[in-house]
């Protein structure tokens, strides 16, 4: 299955995407998690782009997008909504499933909540929307002063932070290739890239507050929803998979035996349970 991989001007910057599929089949879009980027996608894009159109974009600031610096571009969660929201405008993509995980859920849900008509389906991978899903010391860290402190924070993007989030809850480790964390890690090692994380990581706090929003997007519009979760995250625990069942009853939900970065380890067992799931709800939808 052939990948292809491009780039699209976006208020004046080239952000990356990875793109794969039929371009008449239903588009699948990837949204990437912290501190990774689309390669994090890279083994479950050719397992689903048989059947679907796949989109897999990186943020501005991360992967092979352009990263202005932060005295350039105010990173925060709302400005990379905006450019990811209109890569996708860019594209031409007006009705799609979105995939979230980690960061790649407060984008995702302010796009969807934002736009419930352009999104047919949500699955989410340890992709967070309610306060079950922090665990008690994070969410501690979250409502309190140190959220945006940026000393404090420096140690979120260490290399052993970073290769603790491949790692921790994993039985098997491995099975996680350490060119994950290797190559997250260069990435964030690059000049400005630091500022960058910090700036982001600072603003997650704003997150939390949006969470009725999504929840009552979820109420109102019942959009189906997969859960994917490796239940063993010791950030967005598994608690965080199960609430979505308050406002969605039909969610489908399963915790895997694994961590944070559960395609890593669970790729063909996800992969298996979106191309069902994505098969029921197309199905029901057309």
């Amino acid at each position: 299955m052939d990948i292809r991989y491009r780039h699209a001007t976006i208020q004046g910057h080239r952000i990356f995407y990875r793109e794969a599929g039929p371009a008449d089949a239903p588009t699948v879009v990837l949204l990437h998690g912290f501190p990774s980027s689309s390669h994090m996608y890279r083994n479950l894009i050719p397992a689903l782009a048989d059947r679907y159109h796949v989109v897999a974009p990186d943020y501005l600031g991360y992967g092979h997008s352009d990263a202005p610096s932060v005295r350039d571009f105010a990173y925060t969660f709302e400005s990379i909504t905006a450019v990811t929201a209109e890569l996708l405008d860019h594209l031409g993509l007006d009705r799609f499933t979105l995939y979230v995980q980690d960061f790649g859920a407060p984008v995702g849900f302010r796009i969807a909540s934002r736009n419930p008509e352009k999104v047919i389906a949500i699955i989410t991978q340890n992709g967070n929307a309610y306060n079950e899903g922090l665990n008690p010391g994070l969410r501690a860290v979250l409502n309190g002063a140190n959220a945006r402190n940026h000393l404090t924070l420096r140690d979120n993007i260490t290399l052993a932070f970073t290769k603790g989030m491949y790692l921790n809850g994993v039985p098997d480790p491995t099975l996680v290739s350490p060119d994950t964390w290797l190559i997250d890690q260069t990435l964030l090692d690059r000049p400005g890239a630091d500022e960058i994380a910090l700036a982001l990581l600072a603003d997650y706090p704003t997150n939390l507050t949006l969470y009725p929003d999504f929840q009552k997007y979820l109420r109102d519009t019942q959009v189906p929803l997969l859960a994917v979760w490796g239940g063993n995250d010791e950030i967005f625990i598994a608690d965080g998979a199960r609430a979505f069942a308050t406002d969605l009853p039909d969610a489908e939900i399963h915790l895997l035996d694994t961590g944070h970065f559960a395609l890593e380890t669970h790729l063909n067992t996800i992969a298996g349970y979106i191309r069902g799931f994505l098969g029921r709800v197309l199905t029901s939808t057309k």
